[in-house]
């Protein structure tokens, strides 16, 4: 399944959960992967060795794969990030431009690049019709 590819080893790793927004000044720093129950506002920041999910909007500085896995990811209802970093590699939303997907999005190093995609992979959905 792509999913499950996407995540990689996730599943065997330790994996901190926040419950709530993170508000400007708050950070998190974690040596697994970092479950955010809510949203990320700018000036927060999350790090962790592992992938970051983040449950609601994410609009602050993320750092997935911090002690260098450029396989982490960072999953989130919408990406609007002051920063994103995963592993070596960063990236920061363009400016002006504001795009509204109707899905989840993932960002992942893709042939040295961090690249934004809709998540699952694919954009393909399952259920009732």
């Amino acid at each position: 399944m792509a999913r499950q590819y996407a995540l990689g080893g996730a599943l065997e790793s330790p994996t901190k959960m926040v419950e709530g927004t993170l508000r400007s000044g708050q950070s998190v720093r974690f040596e697994g992967n970092v479950v955010v129950l809510g949203d990320v506002n700018p000036g927060a920041e999350v790090t962790a060795a592992g992938n970051v999910i983040v449950m609601g909007v994410l609009r602050g500085t993320v750092q997935a794969g911090a002690a260098g896995d450029e396989r982490a990811v960072i999953v989130a209802f919408r990406l609007r990030p002051t920063q994103l970093r995963i592993a070596d590699h960063i990236s920061r939303s363009p400016d002006g431009e504001v795009f509204n997907p109707n899905q989840p999005e993932m960002a992942r190093v893709r042939d040295g690049t961090v690249v934004i995609e809709t998540f699952p992979p694919g954009g393909e959905r399952q259920g009732k019709n």
